[in-house]
């Protein structure tokens, strides 16, 4: 199985079929992990007419007014898609009143819910963020800090992979791939990333 990972930065290539087939071949599943417009996932799942699923970015409250037609919304749910389960928690730590956030408490008691109902059904194998986990590819400025309620995720869910964008290359040296002490593998998706099953 192969999974396009996307988040934060449009790549104009992801809007050309000939580029995006000479690029990724077949693909049986994308995750958007937020900061992307409505319009550019609709036009990646139209191309690639495979299920999409996405959480909220920090800046996507655009999403009330036109959530991305043709995808599956992941926020604060458990879905199975092409035979993963998978569980989404989108935002970022709230910096101000216009962004989709939240505070360390009210992100615990969001991920507690899900993940309980999560372990209860016999886990996940993504865990889908926009924000990464404290500690792991997060940065130490207050919007870019992960949340430390996702450590506790992984610590309960063991998933095979945490897929996360918000924290771009622009800001600091990123790490693309960190190894949890879970064992879980961490990813930031910023721009793409290509995931085999």
């Amino acid at each position: 199985m192969k999974i396009l990972a996307v988040a934060d930065t449009e790549e104009r290539w992801l809007t050309d079929p000939e580029a995006c087939r000479e690029r990724t071949g077949d693909v049986d599943l994308i995750v958007s992990c937020g900061d992307l417009p409505a319009r550019y996932l609709e036009h990646i799942v139209t191309i690639y007419n495979e299920p999409l699923v996405y959480v909220w970015g920090n800046h996507d409250s655009a999403y009330h007014d036109h959530a991305p037609e043709g995808c599956m919304s992941l926020e604060g749910r458990i879905r199975e898609v092409a035979g993963l389960r998978v569980m989404g928690l989108g935002g970022s730590l709230r910096y101000n009143s216009s962004v989709f956030g939240f505070s360390e408490r009210e992100m615990y008691w969001r991920m507690l819910k899900l993940a309980l109902a999560a372990k209860a059904r016999g886990g996940i194998d993504l865990l889908i963020t926009h924000a990464p986990a404290r500690g792991y590819g997060d940065l130490d400025d207050l919007p870019h800090q992960g949340f430390e309620a996702f450590n506790t995720a992984l610590e309960i869910l063991r998933p095979r992979y945490l897929l996360h964008g918000h924290v771009h290359p622009e800001y600091a040296r990123i790490h693309r791939l960190i190894e949890h002490p879970s064992g879980t593998q961490i990813i930031n998706c910023c721009g793409y990333q290509i995931l085999e099953w």
